[in-house]
């Protein structure tokens, strides 16, 4: 089913627009290193403007694996093309599991509250989703191999790879539970509290701490790392040629980094450096 004529799925034509535009989405980041607002998370404002942290996070995040599915079982048909090489199969696969756990399992199942995010920032990050499932599911579902040919001499690196995305991915899931335990702990604290006193049970969606395991120890963003190395991993299994994953993994950084400082400026200000120490914002020993 076409749902846009040349657009979704995307024509040949449509597919470069997005890809080279998306290639100059560190320019928008560069607002970041500019203007100190993200409202979202421990930064998030009171604006009344604002929705539900779990469910702007979870519907605009899901908006990149679904158009990428979509497209994957749509383009090459209007390519003539019977049957997709494995090799991309499992690159989609591995893009699809990761959006399953950080777009829907995360904010609607494992993560006991969200800070609300502001409706300027969902519709960013939609936008990042789209043109992303397009560049990346366009280059998987036609534009790029289309044959176990296409793969052949490159199995070695996409085991690597694989192995890469697999430890990101396990890496960010260990580190992002850290950070779940900081908030099920206070209201583990605060319904104990509630059974002695009788008092109201206050909530857990501002409840923050330093968190102190795993990389934790070294950095104050290691789920930041673990993605940036999941991704890498994901750029490995499509090959040095696979600029749609390249990009992927350049613009997570750019706009993630600036996020991550952010963040540390965060912490030092409301529990003060000498709690942070000698942690670095994302990057163990460097950054």
């Amino acid at each position: 089913m076409v749902l846009i004529p040349g657009v979704l799925p995307p024509s040949h034509s449509t597919w470069q627009a997005a890809c080279t535009l998306f290639q100059y989405f560190p320019l928008v980041t560069s607002l970041q290193w500019v203007l100190d607002w993200y409202p979202m998370g421990k930064t998030s404002d009171t604006s009344r403007f604002n929705v539900s942290g779990k469910w702007g996070w979870a519907i605009t995040e899901s908006t990149g694996f679904v158009t990428l599915l979509y497209i994957m079982y749509t383009l090459p048909e209007q390519q003539g093309i019977k049957t997709l090489p494995w090799g991309n199969w499992t690159m989609a696969g591995c893009f699809v599991i990761h959006y399953l756990y950080r777009a829907v399992l995360s904010p609607l199942f494992l993560n006991p509250s969200m800070s609300p995010i502001n409706p300027i920032l969902c519709l960013g990050m939609a936008l990042f989703q789209i043109f992303n499932a397009v560049s990346i599911g366009g280059w998987l579902a036609g534009y790029g191999p289309v044959t176990d040919q296409d793969w052949a001499g490159r199995y070695f690196s996409m085991e690597v790879g694989l192995i890469i995305w697999a430890w990101g991915l396990l890496g960010n899931a260990f580190h992002d539970d850290d950070l779940r335990e900081i908030r099920r702990s206070a209201d583990r604290k605060q319904r104990k509290e509630a059974e002695k006193t009788g008092k109201p049970i206050e909530g857990v969606d501002k409840v923050y701490m330093i968190p102190k395991n795993g990389l934790f120890r070294y950095v104050l963003y290691a789920h930041y790392f673990c993605e940036w190395v999941e991704w890498a991993g994901f750029w490995a299994i499509g090959g040095w040629k696979c600029h749609p994953a390249r990009t992927f993994l350049v613009n997570e950084i750019a706009t993630m980094l600036p996020r991550a400082l952010q963040g540390k400026r965060w912490y030092e200000a409301k529990f003060g450096k000498d709690k942070v120490g000698d942690r670095k914002a994302v990057i163990p020993g460097l950054i």
